[in-house]
């Protein structure tokens, strides 16, 4: 439910905040009183907002829906043209201006945004600096608030600061930036239904990163523009994407691509990070979106780092705002790309005959033995800055695809799924009687499963299908669910199988995969002699496969298995996937 917060609420949060200012009315925060060495306790935060509601009218603070930890999550929007005494989400409107949705503290450890943003929206609500007259600025204050709770000062290894900070893992110790697609947290659910009452057009998630070493301050990892296709993605990537950098390079501030390498020297070249819909960037992307991620150095003075990413966020608002009718435009026309019977790029690879050159700002690194190991070991040396030309590998080209149907059935005993249709405002409708209809159906020939669990799964990958047209029985109750609808990209990144992210790689339809009726041999050796002799093109099948490969000859019962799945008397279920395609 989105609400504002209750009056209660309200008077104990200010007291809280209260406690910790000498008033209500100091709108300093704990980064600003500690100089730059700490970041906001989460009701420090929280406070720190309604504070902020309480005095301009231009702020609103909202509670919606809930969070592992038990707390509501919160929203606040900053909009000075709506000043009505009661705001609630009933009364909000974009007025046919845009939208940019910033997100804080998925990894609490990264606090650099969430007290970045609080410094921009004081600012803004006292017209420090000006208020986008196109763009609605909405912020989630932390979105991980049990990581929030759950302070210490040693797991970010690798991090300067600030002096406490919570924990990547929430409150069930899932990695929040992995759930976009499975939703096993209330986290993501709430994230889901703030991100769908909004339809932000754009929007920015805020991290630290922790690579390598190199002189730049922030990093920037938008979404990748051979994804987004067509007019939008060459928007990103050649207008909205130098205009920051530029604009940036001017203040003082330079950004680089995120770096993505991992021991290794950022010179050797290096590749854009693909955002599937896992993340948020990724998942934000199937709706259009236009995504990025800010990733400040880990390695840098938390200071520094917070007055970074207040810069980045004030120039990219700016370039939005000053965009705000091509991007309104561009993101519309998006919607109408995806039609029944075109082709839709469900994986991707490098394509490593185009790349870009950058002018990177670095130190030099080496590999040098280690005192612990004795192996060797990289080592910057940061007395030795260099801006050397670097090749990096920012276009993707598409492994495979699919054609859009017209339609997917989903069978109404998968209920996880239709669950999170709803959530994801894609409509269906019910069928109403039984049927056979004409479809496509899909198999699982082969796919390979993670060793170690990953984010509460054991996640598949490199799944291939066998498909077929095929009479299917449809159940009263059944979904029908027709792909041209603003969820396009969500039906075919979640319901293709193939797709890295889809539901059946995240383990959501496991039981198929395993057999449920069997044979004991005793009994099926009679009955499987009787079938060869009455299907002799079966029998001439199985002499040859014998005779072709010796292992399945010396194996008893994989001849009689084999004999089984060629059989009647094997179940149909096992390995067929159980939503279909209809049409395209």
């Amino acid at each position: 439910m989105k609400k504002k917060l209750s009056f209660l609420s309200l008077l104990l949060s200010v007291f809280c905040f209260g406690q910790q200012n000498s008033s209500s009315q100091n709108l300093n925060t704990t980064f600003e009183s500690s100089n730059g060495l700490k970041t906001g306790t989460y009701e420090e935060v929280i406070a720190y907002y309604i504070a902020l509601a309480n005095k301009f009218p231009s702020v609103t603070v909202y509670e919606i829906g809930q969070t592992d930890s038990g707390f509501p999550l919160h929203l606040v929007v900053i909009d000075p043209q709506n000043k009505t005494q009661e705001k609630t989400s009933e009364t909000f409107s974009k007025d046919d201006r845009n939208l940019l949705l910033i997100n804080n503290g998925i990894h609490p450890g990264e606090p650099d945004g969430i007290d970045a943003m609080m410094l921009l929206f004081r600012d803004f609500a006292e017209n420090k600096i000006p208020v986008p007259k196109h763009t609605i600025i909405a912020t989630i204050p932390i979105y991980n608030i049990g990581g929030a709770l759950n302070r210490n000062s040693t797991s970010r290894t690798n991090q300067n600061g600030p002096e406490e900070y919570g924990f990547r893992g929430n409150s069930r110790n899932y990695d929040l930036n992995r759930d976009f697609i499975k939703s096993d947290t209330k986290n993501t659910r709430a994230f889901t239904e703030i991100f769908h009452w909004l339809n932000p057009d754009l929007f920015i998630d805020n991290h630290v990163s922790n690579g390598a070493d190199y002189q730049y301050v922030l990093t920037h990892l938008f979404t990748q523009h051979n994804k987004l296709d067509g007019e939008l993605g060459n928007y990103l990537h050649t207008s909205l994407m130098p205009q920051l950098e530029d604009s940036l390079h001017q203040k003082k501030w330079d950004i680089t691509p995120y770096v993505n390498v991992f021991n290794e020297v950022p010179e050797k070249g290096f590749e854009q990070f693909l955002d599937s819909p896992r993340y948020s960037t990724g998942y934000t992307t199937l709706f259009n979106t236009l995504g990025m991620m800010v990733e400040t150095h880990m390695l840098k003075p938390y200071k520094q780092r917070v007055e970074g990413t207040y810069e980045l966020m004030k120039t990219f608002i700016n370039i939005a705002d000053a965009d705000a009718s091509k991007i309104k435009t561009l993101r519309k026309n998006s919607f109408e790309k995806y039609k029944v019977g075109s082709y839709y790029p469900i994986s991707w690879e490098v394509d490593s005959s185009k790349s870009s050159t950058l002018q990177f700002k670095g130190f030099e690194g080496k590999m040098v033995p280690s005192h612990i190991t004795g192996a060797e070991r990289l080592k910057y040396f940061r007395e030795k800055p260099f801006t050397k030309d670097v090749v990096y590998y920012n276009y993707f080209k598409a492994t495979d695809s699919v054609t859009i149907p017209s339609a997917y059935i989903v069978p109404k005993g998968y209920w996880n799924v239709v669950e999170l249709l709803k959530l994801n405002n894609i409509e269906f409708v019910k069928i109403k009687s039984d049927s056979t209809i004409s479809a496509e159906v899909y198999r699982i020939k082969s796919f390979e499963t993670v060793k170690n669990p990953f984010e509460g799964h054991y996640l598949h990958f490199k799944t291939e299908i066998i498909k077929s047209e095929e009479n299917v029985s449809v159940k009263k109750g059944d979904l029908l669910v027709k792909t041209q609808q603003p969820g396009v990209r969500y039906l075919l990144e979640t319901l293709e199988p193939a797709a890295p992210d889809s539901f059946f790689n995240w383990n959501f339809f496991d039981a198929i995969l395993q057999q449920k009726e069997g044979f004991s041999p005793y009994v099926w050796e009679d009955i499987a002699e009787k079938f060869l002799n009455e299907n002799p093109a079966i029998k001439t099948e199985f002499e040859t496969k014998k005779h072709n490969e010796p292992e399945f000859a010396k194996n008893w019962y994989s001849q009689l298995d084999w004999i089984h799945k060629q059989s009647p008397y094997y179940e149909k279920s096992h390995l067929r996937y159980p939503i279909v395609r209809v049409g395209g």
